[in-house]
């Protein structure tokens, strides 16, 4: 879908870096948004600047596997696809080599085949982050390789597709790059 060429956008007039840590940055941006009457309105924006991610689903012909964690910001356990970005300096910002590592460090799994299902955004109104949703089939298995940060902290469950949907559905799964994942997918898996 194309924009319109009239679209009202906002102006960045400056910016500055108010905090940074080695998975992220936020930007403080002083910022103009348009008006009707044509005088442009000041403001102020933080945007959170991280590297572009990956989103896996990886399906064994039967099951879906999920990795399941306690999500610190939102005090709420969340099974999720695995996901993630490489945030180290230099890293390989391939999107598939992305996907693969995820899903070698949160299943254990390699994939046979990884067949590239669309670019999201995670949250376009306060962060520049996108990911590249990914179906991974022909899975072997090995042994997994969390991030120190990560260590201990996932659990893995097996759901079948079916069981998958009411989870959505239910609002058991509260991921929205899961759930968005999942919808693109959905196609490959059930033969659409």
């Amino acid at each position: 879908m194309s924009t319109p060429d009239d679209q009202p956008r906002v102006r960045r007039v400056s910016s500055r870096e108010a905090y940074r840590n080695p998975w992220m940055t936020v930007r403080e941006d002083i910022i103009e948004r348009p008006h009707p009457d044509g005088t442009p309105r000041p403001g102020l924006y933080a945007v959170i600047v991280k590297p572009h991610a990956a989103v896996v689903v990886p399906f064994d012909g039967d099951h879906v596997h999920l990795v399941g964690q306690h999500r610190y910001p939102i005090d709420r356990w969340s099974w999720e696809f695995p996901q993630g970005a490489h945030h180290d300096e230099g890293a390989d910002e391939d999107p598939e080599a992305i996907a693969r590592g995820e899903l070698r460090e949160e299943t254990g799994f390699t994939a046979g085949s990884l067949r590239r299902l669309g670019d999201l955004a995670f949250a376009p109104g306060m962060s520049d982050q996108t990911f590249t949703a990914w179906l991974a089939t022909d899975l072997q298995e090995g042994a997994t390789a969390p991030d120190a940060e990560e260590e201990g902290m996932l659990r893995h469950r097996k759901v079948t597709p079916h069981e998958l949907d009411e989870l959505v559905g239910t609002g058991g799964m509260i991921d929205a790059a899961t759930v968005a994942t999942w919808h693109l997918a959905r196609r490959h898996v059930f033969g659409g």
